[in-house]
């Protein structure tokens, strides 16, 4: 049996990203927080690589918003450029955390639907951006073979 990890979900935003803690021991997950974005980039990255350390993060799984035919939309390229730069910053770090991109179509649909139905949200444009993580973790434990692991190149990226 492998060991117990921490695992942190982003649903990735340009404007705000979605946080959620998942437990891969009991296959579970919460909403964590909804982190403030700069246009795709978060408005404090020490604030982010410091919970991914404070809590003990072992994987990081970002949120691929692709098209429904699973093609590549204008912002599943932006998260998939943001996971390689949190990779990068983690790795500079010393932070031995890997990275995953996910296939998230329409969690950001079902997370609003749960939250509504559960009385979680009074009004239609309530932020559910927590609960679309916890269903990225939730899909993650389902089908873990969909991930997509971001290589960390100990050379700079070329787009940071």
């Amino acid at each position: 049996m492998n060991n117990p990890t921490l695992i942190l979900a982003l649903d990735y935003g340009v404007k705000k990203m979605g946080m959620a803690l998942g437990n891969s021991l009991t296959q579970d997950a919460r909403p964590f927080d909804i982190l403030a974005m700069d246009n795709g980039q978060p408005a404090d990255w020490d604030n982010l690589l410091g919970i991914i350390e404070h809590w003990g993060i072992h994987e990081v799984l970002v949120g691929l918003p692709l098209n429904m035919d699973g093609t590549d939309s204008m912002i599943s390229k932006r998260a998939h450029k943001f996971a390689r730069r949190l990779s990068h910053r983690l790795a500079e770090r010393h932070q031995a955390v890997s990275v995953f991109v996910y296939d998230e179509r329409l969690s950001s649909v079902e997370a609003r639907q749960i939250a509504w139905e559960n009385g979680w949200i009074d009004d239609e444009r309530d932020p559910i951006d927590d609960i679309s993580a916890c269903l990225l973790i939730d899909g993650y434990f389902r089908s873990p073979q969909h991930a997509i692991y971001i290589k960390n190149h100990k050379d700079s990226p070329k787009d940071d």
